[in-house]
């Protein structure tokens, strides 16, 4: 989902984020459970199951448990589906490689695109209040999740309060960026949608350690106008147009963003 604070990043994933070397104490690698924490760290360097366990400060013997939990991963090739609409809810799952999309489909069997998920980012949670999905995610390049059963993440919640404190603070935060795409949705132009959409993505990379202004869309056009309620001739447009003004570079899905401050005033051009 877009955030809504654009382009701030959620400071979860900010705090969670790799410290450099130099920014370490000394007490970072002398306790036990810091040597846990790197290991955890290495083994799920992107994953968004670090702000269920690791900024918490929880203990060796319960970063053990919540290890064992998430032992499980599963490949998902582009174009198959991680779960459908109305699959059983069993787990939620943090995407540990690769890149996915939720849709819903209409009655008329037209398809709505929903969100787009990342390496570090949770699927699954729209099954919680019914048991069963009520989207379809799907694998938009080769990709790969951790499979953490939600029953059990349940009773581990009840066990630590702290990772129960957490899990509320993720499922909020769907909450907000749901109501920030109402906001996309409702009061932007296509341009300002499109920026907004840009700046959200490339913000969401640079935290993950990728470029703050470079990208490659793994979504084309038309799931892009989906996602932002525009025609597909409408985003292609609008890419043309970010090009000519010199906000863009653009070569078929390769996007490179000459005007950070350009795209920023379209975006805070907005009023509620």
């Amino acid at each position: 989902m877009l955030n809504t604070t654009i382009p701030i990043l959620d400071q979860a994933v900010a705090d969670a984020a790799p410290r450099p070397a130099s920014q370490r104490s000394s007490s970072d690698a002398a306790s036990p459970c810091s040597m846990k924490y790197e290991a955890f760290k290495v083994a799920c360097s992107s994953c968004n199951l670090r702000e269920l366990c690791l900024p918490v400060g929880l203990s060796q013997p319960q970063l053990s448990h919540l290890d064992s939990l998430v032992a499980t991963r599963k490949a998902v090739k582009r174009g198959d589906a991680l779960f459908h609409t109305g699959d059983p809810f069993r787990s939620v799952y943090a995407v540990r490689t690769g890149f996915f999309k939720t849709r819903v489909s209409s009655e008329d069997g037209r398809d709505q695109v929903t969100g787009f998920q990342m390496a570090g980012e949770l699927l699954g949670l729209d099954g919680i209040s019914t048991d069963r999905h009520a989207c379809d995610a799907i694998a938009l390049e080769d990709s790969q999740v951790c499979v953490i059963p939600y029953a059990q993440l349940e009773d581990l919640s009840r066990e630590f309060s702290d990772l129960q404190h957490q899990f509320h603070k993720i499922m909020s935060r769907e909450i907000v960026r749901d109501h920030g795409v109402m906001l996309l949705l409702g009061s932007m132009r296509a341009e300002e949608r499109l920026a907004a959409f840009l700046l959200n993505l490339t913000q969401r990379l640079h935290a993950r350690g990728f470029s703050a202004s470079a990208l490659v869309l793994r979504m084309t056009r038309e799931e892009i106008g989906s996602y932002l309620g525009l025609k597909l001739e409408t985003v292609s447009r609008t890419f043309s147009k970010f090009q000519d003004e010199g906000l863009l570079e653009v070569k078929q899905r390769d996007i490179r963003i000459t005007d950070e401050a350009g795209l920023r005033a379209l975006v805070n051009s907005v009023r509620c």
